[in-house]
């Protein structure tokens, strides 16, 4: 490839440039298209000069359609694979092109092409010693064939004797060294590659001996050309061809100088920098490619006329008049109108350039702050919108509010940069940029998208501010239910309490004081109810607060767990249990009353038989003392009077019946009577009991009288002792409620000495005691007393 390269530098230096890497320059198809015009000497179509893919393919199209048209057939070249760097395809066409206009023309004694060279060199080599040319590798190796090519042609610049071969690495850099310097060939093969190698590159050393071949050739060929042209053409003829050649090219010149100031002239403006340059890139190919051609021809035009001028007057003939308006001055004249053009196009196209330039960097800038505004500006007006606000609490809204302050701050930052892009798009469109309306477009967008920004953040601001102070009252109304709902449901259930409280009363007076408070609970119910109704309007407040402005309420009362529908849910509750409590109170009072009645029924029976019992209990007292008659009289007495109190059982059973009503009616206390059943009952037992003994201790007294022969006045005599006994204690004793008199004056174990007080009275004792236990051990009394 190094070969190729020199070898394609060698020609393009003739128009001015060069190419440093082959695999890469020729990829845009310009360099590719200037190589064939100086090797072809033709014109190939303008070249496109566009950036693009498609403009480089398209010029390596137009190299590879000019080869084609010299009768070369590419296979498998394509120009896709020049312009992608395909190094293999990019050598191949160059290969080609080496071969046709390089190698294919070269022609010695009827053989051409590559055998054609190679007959060329072995003649010239033929004379020396130690050449053999048979090919185009190893027959080059030692450098000696290099050398004998110059040596033929230039004598001068080798000292061939000097040579040994085994030395090649000196003898090929001797051969390049020369020939670059003295011949213009530029050295193409590197001598240690040649050296090193078994089998040097055949393509590399045709391509360089080519060179020499056309450096030789053609020399000879303008030589003879000359010496011919001079020996054929006579003067006269000479300057003749000389007149029409001037003619001629003053003609072209002047039309082409004609057809080029309209061009330079023109100011048509260009959208894009790539568009200037193009123009740019044409106005650099006139000045390096089209422009030194034509001032070539100024050049030769003058000389051809200075030098047919001095012909003329060595000749002795006229000077040479050229026809109107084809005069040197008129060429100058033309010439110089050419390079005021040149120059003003040239300043033109710099100072459109920079304008375009500033344009495409303030697009640009443009561009890019507009799509970092665009960037974060996406999806604000979501945001800015969302009615999340509705949903929230107070705490949250004030949150929100705080969040939303800062990104005001944000959007008072960004404004420099609306300004800035407003500006800009001012200024692009004061500098006529030729995409001014997509960025009006834009611009505008931007504006009217801050402006609704602005105005959704004081929207969105507004309602934050409104939804605080909507959720701050709304927090005092929950604040108040909860310090008025809380002692409100504890009043309810301790009313509900109350109400479900069972009681246990005893008497009247106990159920009417539970009425009592019962009635004064039931006449706190209106203003239980307005307090209710007016905890039920807080919350009612707040509903209407929520509703009216939009508030979704999202959590119940912070401040109490204690929810209307329970305080309804309670006062309906206890609205029922007051009839039933008013239910169990009366039931309990008729109850009450029907027990009063029962009390007072049995407390008069049972005064008037306790009454009974006692006065009958004095009434046998008296009687067992003050007793007269004979034992038979007062054992008839005694029979008469048992069964008048006999008689009185039907009494006792009613009073039974009562008791008995008293104790169904779990009825334990009576203030009505001082008796109870119970020392009823033994009341009644004990006089029954009493009257009983003592008409068995007159029959005793009977028996006894008749069986023991003892008188009657003796009998009186001891009961008249027992009765002075009884008469000193019978003024302390007596039946009553609590201790039922159990004395009988026969009942002697039972006696009481407590009466006994005077000194008379213990006389009376002892000898009453003497009585006693005399009638004892005569067997007239059964006696567990013991006389002290």
């Amino acid at each position: 490839s190094s070969t190729f390269t020199a070898w394609c530098n060698s020609h393009l230096r003739k128009a001015g440039t060069q190419i440093d890497n082959i695999e890469e320059d020729f990829r845009d198809g310009l360099k590719l298209m200037l190589l064939l015009e100086v090797i072809s000497g033709e014109r190939l179509p303008k070249p496109e000069r566009g950036k693009m893919r498609v403009h480089k393919i398209n010029n390596v199209n137009k190299a590879l359609d000019f080869i084609a048209s010299k009768g070369v057939k590419l296979v498998s070249i394509g120009a896709e694979e020049i312009v992608d760097g395909n190094a293999k395809m990019t050598l191949g066409m160059i290969w080609t092109i080496i071969l046709r206009f390089a190698i294919q023309d070269i022609s010695v004694e009827e053989t051409s092409a590559k055998e054609g060279l190679l007959l060329w060199c072995q003649r010239k080599t033929a004379p020396y010693k130690n050449v053999n040319v048979q090919n185009f590798h190893i027959s080059w190796k030692d450098g000696l064939a290099f050398n004998a090519l110059i040596h033929r042609h230039r004598p001068d610049l080798i000292d061939y004797d000097s040579l040994r071969k085994d030395d090649p690495v000196t003898n090929l850099n001797n051969a390049f060294e020369v020939a670059e310097k003295h011949l213009d060939i530029p050295k193409m093969l590197d001598a240690e590659d040649i050296v090193n190698t078994a089998r040097p590159d055949e393509k590399a050393i045709m391509t360089y001996v080519s060179s020499f071949y056309h450096a030789f050739s053609g020399a000879q060929k303008a030589e003879t050309a000359a010496n011919r042209i001079c020996k054929v053409l006579a003067v006269n003829q000479e300057n003749e061809q000389m007149m029409e050649d001037y003619e001629k090219l003053a003609s072209d010149l002047l039309e082409w100088i004609r057809r080029t100031i309209p061009w330079l002239e023109n100011r048509t403006q260009e959208k894009t920098v790539n568009d200037m340059q193009a123009k740019q890139e044409d106005f650099r190919d006139y000045r390096c490619v089209h422009k030194p051609p034509k001032v070539q021809e100024k050049c030769q035009l003058e000389i051809s006329f200075n030098t047919l001028q001095t012909k003329l007057r060595l000749s002795s003939r006229p000077a040479f008049m050229p026809s109107e308006g084809r005069m040197v001055s008129d060429i100058n004249g033309a010439w110089h109108t050419l390079e005021g053009a040149e120059k003003g196009y040239e300043e033109w196209i710099l100072s459109e350039i920079r304008r375009l330039e500033r344009l495409e960097h303030l697009a640009e800038k443009f561009h890019q702050k507009a799509a970092i505004h665009e960037s974060w500006t996406d999806g604000k007006e979501a945001m800015l919108t969302q009615k999340d606000y509705e949903t929230s609490t107070l705490s949250e809204v004030k949150a929100l509010l705080k969040k939303h302050e800062a990104f005001e701050s944000d959007l008072a930052a960004h404004q420099d940069r609306v300004e800035q892009i407003a500006a800009i798009a001012q200024e692009l469109n004061e500098l006529d940029y030729y995409d001014s309306a997509s960025v009006n477009t834009r611009c505008q967008k931007i504006c009217d998208q801050w402006d609704v920004l602005g105005a959704l953040t004081q929207s969105r601001k507004e309602s934050l501010e409104r939804t605080e102070k909507q959720l701050e009252s709304i927090d005092e109304l929950y604040l108040e239910y909860a310090k008025r709902a809380a002692p409100f449901n504890n009043w309810m259930e301790g009313a509900m309490e109350d109400l479900q409280d069972m009681f246990i009363v005893h008497n009247i007076e106990e159920i009417q004081g539970l009425i009592t408070a019962h009635e004064q609970f039931k006449s706190t119910l209106p203003e239980a109810n307005k307090e209710r109704e007016a905890i039920q309007a807080i919350q009612a407040e707040v509903q209407k607060i929520a509703q009216s402005n939009g508030i979704k309420l999202s959590g119940a009362n912070p401040y109490t767990t204690i929810t209307p529908e329970s305080i309804d849910n309670k006062w309906e509750k206890v609205g029922p249990m007051v009839p039933q409590r008013d239910s169990a109170l009366q039931e309990e009072l008729n109850k009450q009353n029907s027990n009063d009645t029962l009390r007072a029924k049995f407390a008069t029976q049972a005064n008037a038989v306790g009454a009974y019992i006692q006065a009958k209990m004095e009434e046998i007292g008296r009687i067992s003392i003050e007793m007269n008659g004979t034992l038979e009289d007062q054992l008839t007495n005694l029979k008469d009077y048992q069964d008048t109190i006999i008689s009185y059982q039907p009494e006792i059973n009613t009073l039974e019946g009562d008791h008995q009503l008293i104790q169904e009616a779990l009825i334990f206390d009576n203030q009505y009577t001082s008796y109870t059943m119970e020392h009823l009952r033994v009341g009644w037992e004990q006089l029954l009991t009493t009257i009983a003994r003592t008409i068995n201790e007159v029959e005793n007294q009977i028996l006894t009288r008749d069986a023991k022969g003892i008188s009657q006045e003796q009998l009186f005599e001891y009961r008249a002792s027992f009765n002075h006994f009884d008469k000193v204690r019978a003024p302390s004793s007596g039946l009553t409620a609590a201790s039922p008199h159990r004395c009988c004056p026969f009942y002697a174990d039972e006696v009481s000495v407590l009466g006994l007080r005077a000194k008379q009275n213990i006389i009376i004792y002892n000898r009453m005691c003497k009585n006693i236990k005399q009638m004892v051990l005569k067997g007239i009394f059964r006696c567990k007393f013991n006389p002290l």
